[in-house]
C-alpha cells in the first residue's frame, strides 16, 4: 500500500522538460512583467555601483579597466556641510596642496636683528617669526599697535578686498587659529594692525 500512495504523490510532480518539448511561448503580459524586472534591476544596479565607487580594480564590471575609460573613477567623500566631494585616485593628493610650514629655530648670533623698540638683538620673537616684525617680545604692545584682528575687522577697518589679502604684492601675512566661539566653525585668519 505504501508503493501506491507513493505512485499517487508523484503524479502530482511536473516532470522535467525533455530537449524534445519545446518550451511554450511567452505571452505579451509575461513579457511586459520580465522587461519591467530587467529594468528595474539595471536602475538598481546603477543606484548601488554610484552610491559606492570603485575602490578596488577587481570590483570593476568589465570593460572599465583604465585602458577602455582612461581615468578611473574618484572616491566620494562626505563632507558633512551638505555636499559630497570626489577625490581623484590617480592626481594629485589633497594633502600635497597644503603647504606645511615649519616654525624656525631661534636665531644665530650673526644673524640676529635688532628690535625697533628696545635695539636689543632678537633671538625668538612671536613678531618676527609671524609676520617679520623686528620687535621682541618685551616690547610688544598687543593691545594697541602690535594688536591681531580678523580678516573681517581688517576688511572693515581698511575698505579691503578679498583680493587684497591674497594677490597684492606682497601678500598679507596671517596666523590661522580656531575660532574660539565655536570649534566646528571655520579657523579664524588674524592679521597684525600694525601690517594692514
Amino acid at each position: 500500500m505504501a508503493a501506491t500512495t507513493e505512485a499517487g504523490s508523484g503524479a502530482n510532480v511536473q516532470p522535467a522538460m525533455t530537449p524534445e518539448s519545446p518550451p511554450e511561448p511567452l505571452s505579451d503580459a509575461q513579457r511586459a512583467k520580465i522587461e519591467r524586472n530587467r529594468q528595474r534591476a539595471l536602475l538598481l544596479r546603477q543606484a548601488r555601483l554610484s552610491s559606492r565607487p570603485y575602490t578596488d580594480p577587481s570590483d570593476r564590471p568589465r570593460g572599465q579597466g583604465k585602458s577602455s575609460q582612461g581615468k578611473l573613477p574618484g572616491r566620494v567623500i562626505d563632507s558633512g556641510a551638505g555636499f559630497l566631494i570626489e577625490e581623484d585616485e590617480e592626481g594629485e593628493d589633497p594633502t600635497a596642496k597644503i603647504k606645511v610650514v615649519h616654525r624656525p629655530g631661534p636665531i644665530l648670533e650673526p644673524d640676529r636683528v635688532a628690535c625697533e623698540l628696545c635695539n636689543k638683538e632678537i633671538s625668538d620673537s612671536f613678531l618676527f617669526n609671524s609676520f617679520d616684525v623686528p620687535v621682541c617680545d618685551g616690547c610688544k604692545d598687543m593691545e594697541e599697535k602690535h594688536k591681531l584682528i580678523t580678516k573681517t575687522e581688517a576688511k572693515q577697518e581698511f575698505l579691503l578686498k578679498d583680493c587684497d589679502f591674497d594677490q597684492r604684492d606682497p601678500p598679507l601675512k596671517c596666523i590661522i587659529r580656531k575660532n574660539p566661539h565655536n570649534q566646528r566653525w571655520g579657523d579664524m585668519k588674524l592679521f597684525l594692525f600694525y601690517q594692514s
